[in-house]
């Protein structure tokens, strides 16, 4: 998916403000970038939806992406939406029968309880669709499909970043 390239300064600024990413590889609808910090690699998958409800908003630049804990430890999830998200309102992330509740500052989303992140990435792996879906600070209620393919390649590259 080229549109990933396109989309990825956008994206690599919230991971870190000093650092370009490049793109790795491409798998279905997963790409890998990799930048560096402190002098190390450091690779995370991303995505973007492939529907937008409703169609007659503007939604921004819309992203899921997997990536390593900036103090090291696992890889977490993380939505970044393309608007400033409602106070208070939580970002559910649905695939098949599972649910999960993010917590929001501004327009970025984390799982609200962390023991729940490798279930969520366990999920995704095991899924072919996930519906995130948020309420913008204007009010307007949004929901994002994603493609799940390719995302399982896409987090063994980013297991093996070097």
């Amino acid at each position: 998916m080229k549109k990933l390239a396109g989309l990825l300064v956008a994206v690599s600024m919230p991971l870190t403000a000093h650092a370009a990413a490049r793109m790795v590889s491409q798998t279905g609808d997963w790409g890998v970038y990799s930048f560096t910090r402190d002098g190390k690699p450091v690779c995370y998958a991303l995505s973007v939806p492939k529907e937008a409800r409703p169609s007659d908003v503007d939604h921004g630049k819309n992203y899921f992406l997997i990536a390593p804990a900036e103090k090291g430890g696992a890889n977490e999830p993380e939505a970044v939406l393309g608007y400033t998200v409602q106070a208070g309102s939580p970002v559910q992330v649905s695939i098949g029968e599972k649910k999960f509740k993010m917590f929001v500052k501004d327009n970025t989303a984390w799982v609200a309880d962390a023991a729940q992140e490798p279930e969520l990435i366990n999920a995704l792996r095991s899924g072919s669709r996930m519906t995130l879906q948020a309420t913008s600070a204007r009010g307007t209620h949004t929901s994002y499909d994603f493609s799940l393919s390719g995302v399982t390649a896409a987090l063994e590259r980013v297991a093996s970043c070097k």
